[in-house]
């Protein structure tokens, strides 16, 4: 399962979004800066969660929570004029299509 396009994808998203985030001022990297890249990671760790059987329905409840919060932590991004809306188009492409796959993946436990 470590192998699916939701987990690749994950990583991609990650991989774009750290260096966005050290673009953002001083002042808002120890907030919304800090708190985008942890809620990415902690998304990550969800899925690595649900690939065990015993925990995979509430790791992937929690995965779904923590996607709620990324897109709710860009959004604020985007209306602080933190992130340009080129870039939040294309993270909220990205983070619609984890959801696609999560919801896949959820619906098929």
């Amino acid at each position: 399962m470590k192998e699916s396009p939701l987990f690749a994808k994950s990583y991609d998203f990650i991989r774009w979004l750290i260096p966005q985030t050290l673009k953002f001022p001083r002042q808002q990297r120890f907030v919304l800066a800090h708190r985008l890249q942890a809620t990415a990671m902690d998304f990550m760790e969800c899925l690595y969660q649900a690939t065990d059987k015993p925990h995979q329905t509430s790791a992937l409840a929690q995965a779904d929570i923590k996607l709620k919060q990324l897109r709710f932590f860009l959004r604020m991004s985007h209306d602080l004029e933190l992130m340009d809306s080129r870039r939040y188009e294309h993270a909220s492409r990205q983070l619609e299509e984890l959801g696609r796959l999560l919801g896949a993946w959820i619906k098929s436990t």
